[in-house]
C-alpha cells in the first residue's frame, strides 16, 4: 500500500565505509575517484544550481569529519598532477583573444565542427573529464568563492618538497609567462603611458624576468627553503609593481584615453600576472597559500574549457573589450550625475530645471516646423537639428537632461562591481546604497525637468497665439498630439522603449569619441598644427584645443541622439511600420501644446488621466530600457557575470525596505553640536535652536 524509497548509499559514504586507499601512481584510479568525488556535488537534473551550495557543504562537512576521506582526495588530485602536463592549463586556457580575433574566430569555427585532439596526459584533458557536462561551469560559479576557498583550505593540499616533476613543470610555465609580461610590458601601447620616470629604465614588466631567473636558480640548486622564500618574496614584489603599473595606465584613462589594442594587452597582462602569482605562492617554501587566487583561476579554468568553442561567448569577450574602453569614460563621467548630499540634490534639481526651459523652445519648434508642407526627409532633418541644438545647448549650459543619466550613471554603478579592480566579491551592500542614491538623482532630474515644461510650455502656446493670431495646434490635430501620448489608447510605451534604445546608443557614441578624443591626443595635435598656429592666435587656438577635448564626445552624443529621434517617425512612415519615438520631455511639452489648442474645458477628466499615465510610463521605460542596456555593456565589460549575484535584488529590495527615504530624498544634515560656554551647563545642537 504504502511505497518506501529505498536509501542508497552515496559514494562518500562508500569510501568512508571502505576506507579506501589511492596511491599516487594510480593515475586511472585517482581520475575516477575525483570523477566520482564531483559528481557528489554536481545538482542532480532538473535541479537548480543553487544546490549545488548545499551540496558543497555536505561536502566539506564529511572531509572535515572523515581524515581517511580527506587523504583520499589529497592523493587523487595528487595522482593527477605528477602524471600531467601542467604548462598548457597554465600559460594558454582562459587567456583571451591570445591569436588575434580572426585567428581565433576562425579557430573556433573549425573546433566547433570537429573538436581538437586533445593529449590524454594534458592536465586540461583530466579537468575536462571530471567535469565533462557542458554546463558544469555554471554550478560551479553558482557555489559562491566563499565556499570554494573553504574547500581549497579544508583540502590542505601543499607541495612537497619531494615534488620535482610538478615544480619543474610550474617553473616552465612561470618562466613562458614571464618572457610573455616583459614582452606585452616593452609594446608601444603599454611602454608610452608608463610615468615618464621609469619608461626609459628596467621597469617591473622587465624586472619580474631576472627574479623568475633566479627563482629558477634556486630551485635548480635545491636551496634552503629559506633561500627559497627570499627568491619567491622578491618575485612577489615585483608582479606587484607590475600591478602598480597597469593600474596607472587604467586609471590614466579618463584622462588619456584607451584603444581596444591597449585595453586588450593590459587584460591579458592582469590575466598571466595573476597566475604568475599563484605559481610563485606554490613555490615559495612557506605554509601560507592563497586559496582565493586559486579558487579565481579554477573557477576561470573550468568555465573556460567547457566554452573554449563557443561563438556567442568568444563575440561577447570581444564586446567586453570594446565597451571597457567606452564604459570607463562614460562611468566616470556618471559619478557627476549621482547625488549624495542635499546640497548636490538641489543642485541637481535646479540644473534640470533649467534643461526644462531649453526643451520647452525644442518642444514648440518641433510643432511649429510640423506645420511646414515638407517632403519627409526634409522634414526629418529639420527635426533633427532642432533636437540636436536643444540637446547641445542642454550640454553647453551644464544643464540636466533627465532621460541622458541613465547611459552614464549604469556605467558607474557597475564600476562598484568591477572584478578588474576590486579583489574577491564586490560590496552589494555598498551597491545598494549607490542604486539608492541613482534613484533620488534620477527622480530630481525627471522632477526638475517636468515642472518646468508642463507651465512653460503652457506659456509659450499662449504667448505664440497672442502674438500670431493662431494656435500652434488645435482641432483634430490638438487631440491627436494628447493621444498620442495616452496610456492605452496609442503605442507610446512601444515607442519609449525605442527611445530608450536610442538614448542607449546616444551615451555608448558619446563615450567612444570622447575616448577617441583623448587616445588620439587631439588636443596636443591642434595645438601643434602648423595651420592653425599661423591662422589663429595662440589664445584662441588653445581655447579651440581645449574646447574640442572637452565636448566633442557630448556634442556627437546629443547630434546621434538628435538625429535618432528626428528621423524615427519619418523612417516609420516611410516604411508603413510602427515605429516613432516618445521621448518624455518633448511629449510633456507636447501635452501642454495640445491642452492649449483644445482649451482646459473641453479635457474630459478620465481622457487626461490616460495621457498623464501615458506620460509617466514614457519616462520609465525611457529609463529603464536606457539603463538597462547601458548596465549589461558595463558588466559585460569588465568581467562580471551576473549569475554569480544572484542576492543582487534581494540586497537592493532589503535596503529599499530598510532605507526608502533613501531612494526619493536626501539624508536629513547631521545635527552639529554647539558646546556652551563654561559658565553653563550641557549642551545644544543645531535643532534645539
Amino acid at each position: 500500500m504504502f511505497r518506501f524509497r529505498k536509501n542508497t548509499e552515496g559514494f562518500l559514504d562508500q569510501v568512508i565505509r571502505e576506507e579506501r586507499v589511492i596511491f599516487p601512481d594510480q593515475r586511472t584510479e585517482g581520475k575516477e575517484f575525483l570523477v566520482s568525488f564531483f559528481g557528489e556535488i554536481r545538482p542532480k537534473p532538473g535541479r537548480k544550481n543553487r544546490d549545488a551550495e548545499k551540496n558543497m557543504g555536505v561536502v566539506i562537512d564529511k572531509l572535515q569529519a572523515h581524515p581517511a576521506l580527506l587523504r583520499c582526495l589529497q592523493q587523487a588530485i595528487y595522482s593527477q598532477l605528477i602524471n600531467s602536463k601542467l604548462q598548457s592549463a597554465i600559460t594558454e586556457s582562459g587567456i583571451p583573444l591570445s591569436r588575434g580575433f580572426w585567428q581565433e574566430l576562425s579557430n573556433r569555427l573549425k573546433h566547433k565542427i570537429i573538436p581538437p585532439l586533445q593529449d590524454e596526459t594534458d592536465f586540461l584533458y583530466v579537468l575536462n573529464s571530471i567535469f565533462f557536462k557542458k554546463t558544469d561551469y555554471k554550478w560551479v560559479e553558482a557555489i559562491s568563492r566563499s565556499s570554494w576557498i573553504r574547500f581549497f583550505e579544508t583540502t590542505g593540499f601543499r607541495i612537497k618538497g619531494t615534488d620535482k616533476r610538478i615544480k619543474t613543470d610550474l617553473m616552465r610555465a612561470l618562466r613562458t609567462l614571464s618572457f610573455q609580461v616583459a614582452q606585452l610590458g616593452l609594446e608601444r601601447e603599454v611602454l608610452h603611458y608608463l610615468p615618464e620616470a621609469i619608461r626609459d629604465t628596467d621597469n617591473a614588466f622587465v624586472g619580474q624576468h631576472q627574479a623568475v631567473q633566479a627563482l629558477g636558480k634556486a630551485l635548480q640548486a635545491d636551496e634552503s627553503d629559506a633561500v627559497m622564500l627570499e627568491a619567491s618574496g622578491f618575485l612577489k614584489e615585483q608582479i606587484k609593481d607590475c600591478y602598480r603599473l597597469v593600474e596607472y595606465i587604467q586609471e590614466s584613462h579618463s584622462e588619456n584615453g584607451a584603444s581596444l589594442q591597449q585595453t586588450y594587452l593590459l587584460l591579458i597582462l592582469n590575466n598571466r600576472l595573476e597566475r604568475m602569482q599563484l605559481i610563485a605562492d606554490v613555490l615559495d617554501a612557506d605554509t601560507h597559500f592563497d586559496a582565493g587566487r586559486l579558487t579565481d583561476i579554477f573557477r576561470m579554468l573550468v568555465r573556460n574549457e567547457k566554452r573554449k568553442n563557443s561563438i556567442l561567448e568568444f563575440l561577447s569577450q570581444g564586446l567586453g573589450y570594446i565597451a571597457y574602453q567606452i564604459a570607463e569614460h562614460k562611468g566616470h563621467k556618471g559619478h557627476k550625475y549621482i547625488t549624495e548630499t542635499r546640497g548636490e540634490f538641489f543642485k541637481m534639481l535646479r540644473s534640470a530645471m533649467w534643461g526644462g526651459l531649453i526643451i520647452c523652445f525644442t518642444a514648440i519648434a518641433k510643432n511649429l516646423i510640423g506645420k511646414l508642407k515638407l517632403a519627409p526627409f526634409p522634414l526629418g532633418f529639420l527635426y533633427s537639428v532642432n533636437y540636436s541644438a536643444g540637446f547641445i545647448l542642454i550640454e553647453q549650459t551644464n544643464s540636466t537632461l533627465a532621460t541622458k543619466q541613465p547611459a552614464f550613471t549604469a556605467s558607474a554603478v557597475a564600476a562598484s562591481l568591477d572584478v578588474r579592480k576590486t579583489e574577491g566579491e564586490p560590496d552589494l551592500e555598498g551597491l545598494a546604497a549607490t542604486v539608492a542614491r541613482v534613484s533620488r538623482s534620477q527622480l530630481a532630474s525627471f522632477f526638475g525637468n517636468l515642472v518646468i515644461v508642463f507651465p512653460v510650455t503652457f506659456l509659450l502656446a499662449w504667448a505664440w497665439h497672442q502674438l500670431s493670431g493662431q494656435k500652434i495646434s488645435e482641432g483634430e490635430a490638438a487631440f491627436r498630439l494628447l493621444k498620442d501620448q495616452h496610456l492605452w489608447r496609442s503605442p507610446s510605451l512601444l515607442y519609449a522603449c525605442f527611445t530608450g534604445v536610442f538614448l542607449f546608443a546616444s551615451g555608448i557614441i558619446a563615450g567612444y569619441w570622447q575616448n577617441k578624443i583623448r587616445y588620439g591626443r587631439i588636443r596636443e595635435r591642434l595645438l601643434r598644427h602648423p595651420l592653425l598656429n599661423v591662422s589663429l592666435s595662440s589664445g584662441r587656438l588653445a581655447w579651440l584645443a581645449n574646447f574640442t577635448e572637452r565636448n566633442t564626445g557630448a556634442i556627437a552624443g546629443s547630434l546621434a541622439l538628435g538625429f535618432f529621434l528626428g528621423f524615427s517617425g519619418v523612417v516609420g512612415k516611410i516604411f508603413g511600420i510602427p515605429f516613432d519615438i516618445r521621448h518624455i520631455t518633448i511629449a510633456s511639452g507636447n501635452v501642454s501644446i495640445g491642452m492649449y489648442g483644445l482649451g482646459l474645458d473641453q479635457l474630459p477628466p478620465q481622457f487626461m488621466l490616460g495621457v498623464l499615465a501615458g506620460v509617466a510610463g514614457i519616462g520609465f521605460f525611457n529609463f529603464a530600457i536606457s539603463f538597462t542596456l547601458a548596465f549589461i555593456v558595463a558588466i559585460k565589460s569588465r568581467g562580471i557575470h551576473l549569475s554569480q549575484y544572484p542576492r543582487l535584488v534581494r540586497i537592493i529590495f532589503r535596503y529599499f525596505f530598510r532605507h526608502p527615504r533613501e531612494f526619493f530624498l536626501p539624508p536629513r544634515p547631521a545635527a552639529s553640536v554647539l558646546y556652551r560656554p563654561l559658565s553653563g551647563s550641557g549642551t545644544v545642537t543645531d535643532d534645539d535652536k
